[in-house]
């Protein structure tokens, strides 16, 4: 039965349709021994290894070094199924912590071949990776269907008595024949017991285990990193702080969502072949415009040739009449002064003419060539080439027409670039960053181009004509794929374009994308490791621009000591900058998994009690701010505090219940509106001297609530995390920090 459901399922796919699906990035053939990056793409093993060390060659070459002639591990040959598994559990062919001689690079950061994003494997390098046995299942599938003529022999027959095989023991891995199977699985016996399909050559593990925990079974989802994990991973391990879920029920939800996009790409048949049609018409028009655009670049070189001919036939013309001209009047001179030459020419005329001893006829012919003499004499002392042996009005400077015809474009205009949202960020400043098309060169250059839309900054109409509101204004030239834009209003909506330039010929623009500027300029600061800052509960990284509040052994002893209708303290840290005056404003983001985080300003006097008075419990009555729905809160939170906090947890936003936010539902009593969905990015702005704090998505520039504050001191952006929790600064916000 299990044969015939296998043949079954096999026959009902279109498997012979699905090659390229099956493609390895890197060899770009059938994948072979398929690995699961950590960005979702999967490789050959043999590829990954290969590119690690193509990637790291020196640290390969000391590791080969260092391991013996003989050793197992001086090269890994192409394992088989159950080798492969048995070498990774091992870590020959990885890292895990960076054995002496072994052959796998060190470092393990690679660039993805599918996506180009970088990834780091971790210590462990590939022995972290799980194997893709769905993959590997349909592309043996899919090579069964390619060779469907040739049979899968039994294991066990011996040559030339060897049968066909007609069912394969996924427990022995082994392929048998009717009589071969019924051999070594007799009834009543464990082997009885055994798993079996249709003849295949693909035998993968019963139980997919854990990399990192070999001997436990995955049985756990983990939602952050979309890979599964065991139990020991949930409870010490690098998902300790990641939500999880069963098996079962991420194996229901990812399973429904992908048959309903099955289900709607299938519904969409029609629109797909629609537009395969419109797409064929596209590449008969794309044909038909080449062809076109071939004959007419001919035209044009040729009438370039023509033009170019008849130019250099007629400055050649010119030329070799110019110099004969020349040769001419040298000739002439050169013959001239040959006469002045003695016994020749008028030198050897004169002697004679000196020796006739008639008087009358004397003077009759030496007037006229004493002229000539005279002249002689004459050009010898001033000696005059009769022409010039110098061709230069006839040296061409061609370099006007020469960079004109390498400014001519003929490998077509570049596609546009896209502006990366998830990338760019916008303050007082705008850092905008886009992603470069397929066809572009190191050569291109790219212009970035802006304008106003419009905004709430208080200007009077002279002056918003004056700055040419709506008019676009471009950088200067950018060779990579980002730049900064300075000086922009606050409070604003601006529009960015770009496009690229080759050879003086410019790509269409970008789609527009708009963003709005801050209501005040950018606040740089870090977390201050100094000021009540916990070691035992929060991780604060060496940048000091990330804090993260763990679940540990502390946490629990606290609450040992907790009474009913309490929580554990929060652990305060506060950014290491003050503000006195002036308007500013910041921005961060807080991890979806985070069990609660509060996130403000606070003064230096509310500090004081905070870190000098600790408390390993406080009363939700206590906080004004606690979203305890009590109303105890709300008798005294209207009054003006020298702090404000927000409540965010869980993937929530809670609005305290008599905020004049901004909206309408959060304004409202009903505690279900009071309720948002936590921004991807948050932002808070101070504004010291009208004593007022908003709060922000700072993805939308939409006020999320506002009320009044306290600044009789010094303000410092507090932040409060209780359990699991991650808060880290925007890089814009901490980059003129940095870089002191």
């Amino acid at each position: 039965m299990a044969a015939e459901k296998r043949r079954s399922s096999t026959t009902s796919v279109p498997i012979k349709n699905i090659e390229r699906e099956l493609i390895c990035p890197i060899c770009k053939e059938l994948f072979t021994h398929p690995l699961i990056l950590p960005c979702q793409h999967s490789v050959c093993h043999k590829c990954i290894r290969e590119l690690l060390m193509l990637n790291h060659d020196d640290s390969f070459d000391a590791g080969s070094e260092c391991s013996m002639p003989g050793s197992p591990r001086s090269r890994v040959p192409s394992p088989s199924m159950e080798r492969l598994d048995r070498l990774v559990r091992s870590g020959s062919i990885s890292s895990p912590g960076w054995r002496r001689g072994s052959v796998t690079p060190r470092v393990t950061a690679i660039p993805c071949p599918g996506c180009q994003h970088d990834i780091d494997l971790g210590e462990r390098g590939i022995s972290m990776l799980f194997r893709n046995f769905t993959l590997e299942n349909i592309v043996e599938r899919y090579r069964q269907a390619a060779r469907a003529a040739v049979a899968i022999m039994c294991n066990i027959c011996k040559p030339p008595q060897q049968q066909e095989a007609t069912k394969s023991c996924m427990d022995c891995k082994a392929s048998f024949c009717n009589e071969c199977f019924k051999l070594h699985h007799p009834w009543g016996t464990p082997k009885a017991q055994h798993e079996y399909v249709g003849p295949t050559t693909n035998f993968r593990p019963k139980v997919l285990m854990c990399p990192e925990h070999e001997m436990e079974k995955v049985n756990m989802y983990c939602e952050v990193c979309r890979r599964p994990v065991c139990h020991l991973c949930k409870l010490g391990g690098s998902h300790a702080n990641h939500k999880v879920t069963s098996m079962s029920s991420a194996y229901k939800i990812l399973k429904e969502k992908l048959a309903k996009s099955i289900h709607y790409l299938i519904s969409k048949e029609d629109q797909v072949r629609t537009q395969i049609t419109d797409l064929e018409l596209l590449v008969n028009q794309t044909e038909e415009n080449g062809q076109l655009a071939e004959r007419q670049a001919n035209e044009h070189f040729e009438r370039l040739f023509e033009t170019l001919q008849e130019r250099k036939s007629e400055m050649l013309k010119s030329i070799e009449q110019s110099r004969n001209r020349r040769l001419d009047q040298l000739k002439v001179q050169v013959e001239e002064y040959q006469g002045m030459l003695e016994n020749s020419g008028l030198v050897g005329y004169a002697q004679e003419v000196l020796k006739e001893t008639d008087q009358s006829c004397f003077v009759q012919t030496a007037k006229q060539l004493h002229i000539r003499i005279q002249k002689a004499t004459e050009s010898l002392r001033t000696f005059h080439p009769a022409s010039d042996p110098c061709f230069d009005e006839f040296v061409l400077d061609t370099s006007r027409e020469e960079t004109l015809l390498k400014e001519m474009c003929f490998g077509g205009v570049p596609d546009p670039p896209l502006i990366d949202l998830s990338s760019s960020r916008v303050y007082n400043e705008a850092s905008i960053c886009w992603r470069l098309s397929d066809d572009h060169l190191p050569t291109d250059h790219h212009m970035l181009e802006y304008r106003r839309l419009g905004g709430t900054t208080s200007k009077s109409p002279s002056q918003e004509d004056s700055e040419d509101s709506g008019v676009w204004r471009a950088t200067e030239r950018v060779y990579g794929p980002s730049t900064v834009v300075s000086d922009l209003d606050p409070d604003s909506l601006y529009s960015f374009r770009v496009r690229s330039c080759r050879n003086s010929m410019f790509s269409p623009h970008s789609p527009e994308v708009t963003f709005h500027t801050p209501p005040a300029p950018a606040f740089g600061f870090l977390f201050s490791d100094k000021c009540g800052f916990s070691t035992d509960r929060l991780i604060l990284n060496k940048r000091r621009d990330t804090v993260e509040s763990v679940a540990s052994m502390a946490f629990l002893l606290a609450a040992e000591r907790v009474q009913t209708g309490s929580y554990i303290g929060l652990d305060y840290i506060i950014g290491d900058t003050g503000i006195s005056q002036g308007r500013h404003y910041w921005a961060f983001k807080v991890e979806p998994y985070a069990y609660m985080v509060k996130v403000g300003v606070a003064s230096d006097s509310k500090l004081l009690e905070w870190f000098h008075n600790p408390r390993d419990t406080s009363s939700p009555r206590y906080d004004h701010d606690s979203g305890h729905d009590s109303g105890s809160e709300d008798t005294c939170y209207e009054l003006s505090q020298p702090f404000t906090l927000l409540t965010i947890g869980m993937g929530k936003l809670f609005i305290p219940k008599t905020s004049s936010s901004s909206t309408a539902n959060a304004a409202s009593g009903d505690p279900g509106n009071r309720v948002l969905p936590m921004p991807q990015r948050l932002g808070v702005c101070l504004d010291y001297d009208a004593c007022r704090v908003f709060f922000y998505d700072a993805d939308t520039m939409r006020c999320l609530y506002e009320r009044q504050v306290d600044c009789s001191g010094t303000m410092y952006p507090a932040f409060g995390l209780m359990g699991s929790g991650k808060v880290q600064l925007e890089e814009f916000i901490t980059a003129k920090r940095l870089t002191f």
